[in-house]
């Protein structure tokens, strides 16, 4: 696989020539169910609990509000986390955040294209999409956020080693999301075939959602997943064991699984709330990074909030570290997502150039002391 982005190193890749309806219409099939790993978050909240308030004498930034969306899952840890310690807020000032949850990739993106949210954190597979849909004309990529946390899990009895996947049933969360396309990918460089369409072949690949696929496994339908954490600790909790980590497949061992997008027309309108906003996520980054175990209960306080439940010890301890927070959206990690999704035939060459807007996160960054990030040849101009 290709290498990909880090902190401290940059790259750039070649924007891809095509964009048209063909594109917009094959994408909606590259959308991520990552929100579906929640377990029990049907809940849409205005104000989570223990969201920092408004200082009465804070003054307000161009807007008086922002609307900020993000899942209840623990790879929007920085939402979560954010939002939860105030640290978000405090950048803001007088200007009030206004959460929004959201359970399902394509119902955030319809509120960013819709006007109803203004900054989203969302995975690669429906930023892709949101981006296409609006022929590049409503989203911007502003940031990353995490890394990682996508693993194999499988049932110990029936599988022990990689090549043992063939003849087996194995879960991802739907067809052409981020994990589908992984494990399609990875299916097709072992030399098996599968109909990307009907996920048939030498691997079974059963779409399923992620709140269904704990039960699935315990009954026996499926033999393992290829699927985001929490859900891969759940499943371990349930007797599955992790034969593959996805971040041993990176040349870094990073790759994208959420970003933070806005909408442009907010972003030209309020630029002071957009770099206030990133001032916030690179430090909760910060802070999750150097306080991990205050984070994970913060992160874990955040969910109980939201959705009335949290993680038990036995899927959050695994879960968390398995994670890595960072501010670089690794954007050439992204291209190589929407290439592998080419190369299934499950979307047609999109064209990414100006996907990214990395300017005031990289202002942040600077004013940090800490180094800048690369767009990856995909930046706006």
């Amino acid at each position: 696989m290709p290498a990909t982005g880090n902190t401290r190193t940059t790259g750039t890749t070649r924007s891809t020539a095509r964009r048209g309806l063909a594109a917009a219409a094959a994408l909606p099939l590259l959308i991520g169910a990552l929100a579906s790993c929640g377990y029990g978050s049907e809940s849409k909240k205005d104000e989570p609990a223990g969201q920092a308030k408004v200082a009465s004498d804070a003054k307000p930034l161009s807007a008086p509000e922002v609307r900020i969306g993000y899942f209840p899952n623990l790879t929007h840890a920085t939402a979560l986390v954010g939002v939860q310690e105030g640290l978000i807020q405090k950048e803001l000032g007088g200007t009030k955040i206004k959460p929004q949850t959201f359970n399902a990739g394509p119902s955030e993106i319809e509120a960013l294209n819709g006007g109803s949210l203004d900054i989203g954190f969302i995975g690669p597979s429906p930023s892709i999409n949101g981006y296409v849909k609006s022929k590049g004309q409503n989203l911007r990529i502003i940031s990353g956020s995490a890394s990682g946390g996508v693993k194999l899990v499988v049932n110990p009895d029936k599988i022990k080693t990689l090549d043992d996947l063939k003849g087996k049933k194995i879960a991802t969360p739907q067809k052409g999301n981020t994990q589908d396309v992984a494990f399609l990918n990875w299916i097709a460089e072992k030399g098996w075939k599968v109909d990307p369409e009907s996920g048939k072949g030498d691997v079974s690949v059963v779409r399923t959602d992620n709140k269904v696929t704990p039960d699935a496994f315990k009954s026996g339908s499926i033999d393992g997943a290829w699927v985001p954490e929490p859900t891969a600790s759940k499943l371990v909790s349930d007797g599955a064991q992790v034969l593959l980590d996805e971040t041993a497949l990176w040349p870094d061992k990073k790759f994208v699984i959420t970003n933070i997008i806005v909408s442009q027309k907010f972003l030209k309108a309020h630029p002071d709330v957009v770099e206030a906003v990133l001032k916030g996520t690179v430090k909760t980054n910060e802070w999750i990074n150097a306080n991990p175990d205050k984070a994970k209960a913060s992160a874990n306080a955040a969910l109980k909030a939201e959705t009335g439940k949290e993680l038990a010890p036995a899927v959050l301890d695994p879960a968390w570290p398995s994670i890595a927070i960072t501010d670089d959206p690794l954007a050439a990690t992204l291209k190589t997502q929407a290439d592998y999704a080419v190369k299934a035939k499950l979307i047609e060459q999109p064209d990414l150039a100006g996907i990214y807007d990395l300017t005031l996160l990289n202002k942040v960054l600077k004013a940090a002391g800490k180094p800048e990030v690369s767009d990856a040849g995909l930046g706006a101009k």
